[in-house]
C-alpha cells in the first residue's frame, strides 16, 4: 500500500526525521487558516499517489494566506496524471542549501534491500539515473544486519552526502522496519542554510501482507484519489496505475512485475500492475478486464497467466465468457503456460474472437503487444 506524502512525513516525524511544519485539508477555505497558522507563506502540495507532481502543476508556493486559498482551490480537483487531487498539504517553506535523494528498497530478486543514495536529489533525479547513473550508488542490505551507523556512514560517503545524514540514514531505515514497508524514500532530503538535515518529500510503500499489525496506517490510506484504483479496490483487485498504454493482467506479483518488464523492453510502457491471484474465474477475468478498460490510455490488454492450482484451461475458459461479459474495444493479448496450457490455447483458438491475439511466450506476448499499441 502507497501512503500519501503526508501519511509519509508523520512516519518520518514519529522516528525522529526532521520534517518541515505542515497541515491537510480538502478547504480552499481553510487552507487560508493553515497558512496563518504556519506563518503566513506555505508550500501548497497535491496529496495523490504519483510522481511528478511538480511539474504537473500540484506544488506551488503561496506568499499569504490569501494567495494559499486561491492555490489550493486552483489544485483541489484537478487531475495529476489521472489522479484526482482531494486533499492538499500546506508546509512551512524551508531555506534549502543542497538536495540530495536517499531510499531503502526491497530487492526481491537478491533478497535483500538495496540503498540507493545521490548527492544529486530533486525533482530531475530520474534524468541523473538515466544519464549519469555513476552518480547513483546502490548498496546492498543485507536484512539480518540491517543499516548501523557504519553502513550509514559507507552509503553516506559512497554517494558523497554529508556526514550530517548519518543518523538520518539510520532513522529512515528504522521507519522501513518498524512500519513493515517495502520501500521508504525521500527526495529531497535537504540540507537547509543553517546546516539541519531535513526531509522535505516522502514515498512511503507498506506492506499489505503485514497489515493486520498495523491498522491505523492501513485505516488511514483507505481513500483513493484515482477513480479506476477505487473500482479494483472495490472488486478486491490489487491494482496500481501507471503512465504507459498497455494494461497488464497476471497471476502473482511475480510474473506480474516481470511482464511489466518485459513491456518496458519492447518500447512499450505498462498501463497498470494488476495482479488477479491464484484464481482466474471468469468473474475475477471479468472484473480485471472491465478495470483495466476503465483507463482510457489503455490501448491493448496484455493477459500472462501461469497455470499452476488453476489450469490453463479453465483460465481461458474464464477469458472467453469475461470477453463476453464486457465486450471490449481494445485487442488482447494473452499467454497461457503451465498446467494444461494446450488445452486453454486451443479454447482461445476456437473462440475466434476477433479482438483476441495468441502468444505462447511472454517476450512474444509483450512484442504483439507493443504492435498494437504502437498501431493503436
Amino acid at each position: 500500500m502507497d501512503l500519501y506524502e503526508h501519511q509519509a512525513r508523520e512516519l518520518f516525524a514519529e522516528h525522529g526525521l526532521s520534517v518541515p511544519r505542515a497541515e491537510v485539508t480538502s478547504s480552499p477555505e481553510e487552507a487560508r487558516a493553515i497558512a496563518r497558522r504556519l506563518g503566513g507563506r506555505v508550500v501548497v502540495k497535491a496529496q495523490v499517489r504519483t510522481g511528478g507532481r511538480g511539474k504537473a502543476g500540484g506544488v506551488a508556493f503561496a506568499a499569504d494566506p490569501a494567495g494559499a486559498e486561491r492555490t489550493a482551490r486552483r489544485i483541489l480537483g484537478s487531475d495529476i496524471k489521472g489522479h484526482t487531487v482531494g486533499a492538499v498539504m500546506l508546509a512551512q517553506p524551508v531555506d534549502v542549501e543542497e538536495e540530495f535523494y536517499v531510499s531503502y528498497a526491497l530487492d526481491r530478486a537478491a533478497g535483500r534491500f538495496l540503498a540507493i543514495a545521490s548527492a544529486e536529489g530533486g525533482t530531475e533525479i530520474e534524468e541523473v539515473a538515466a544519464e549519469r547513473p555513476e552518480a547513483v550508488v546502490r548498496i546492498p542490505v543485507d536484512p539480518a544486519e540491517g543499516v548501523t551507523s557504519a553502513k550509514a556512514a559507507q552509503i553516506a560517503a559512497a554517494a558523497g552526502l554529508p556526514a550530517r545524514t548519518v543518523d538520518t540514514l539510520v532513522r529512515l531505515w528504522q521507519v522501513l522496519v518498524r512500519e513493515d514497508a517495502l520501500l521508504v524514500e525521500v527526495n529531497p532530503l535537504v540540507r537547509t542554510r543553517q546546516g539541519r538535515i531535513v526531509a522535505l518529500d516522502g514515498k512511503v510503500t507498506l506492506d499489505d501482507n503485514a497489515s493486520f499489525r498495523h491498522s491505523r496506517r492501513a485505516a488511514g490510506g483507505a481513500r483513493h484519489d484515482d477513480p479506476v484504483e477505487a473500482a479494483a479496490a472495490a472488486k478486491g483487485l490489487h491494482y496500481v496505475r501507471l503512465d504507459g498504454e498497455v494494461g497488464v493482467i497476471g497471476n502473482g506479483a511475480g510474473l506480474v512485475m516481470s511482464t511489466l518488464d518485459v513491456v518496458a523492453g519492447c518500447g512499450a510502457r505498462p498501463a497498470n500492475f494488476l495482479d488477479i491471484g491464484g484464481g482466474a474465474s471468469a468473474e475475477v477475468m471479468a472484473d480485471a478486464l472491465s478495470v483495466v478498460l476503465l483507463d482510457p490510455a489503455v490501448r491493448v490488454v496484455l493477459v500472462n497467466v501461469f497455470g499452476g492450482i488453476t489450469a490453463c484451461d479453465a483460465v481461458a475458459e474464464g477469458i472467453v465468457r469475461a470477453l463476453e461479459a464486457v465486450r471490449p474495444t481494445r485487442p488482447l493479448v494473452v499467454r497461457l503456460d503451465g498446467n494444461n496450457a494446450a488445452r486453454g490455447r486451443a479454447v482461445l483458438d476456437a473462440h475466434r474472437h476477433p479482438l483476441l491475439h495468441r502468444a505462447t511466450t511472454m517476450g512474444g506476448a509483450a512484442r504483439r503487444a507493443a504492435e498494437l499499441a504502437t498501431a493503436a
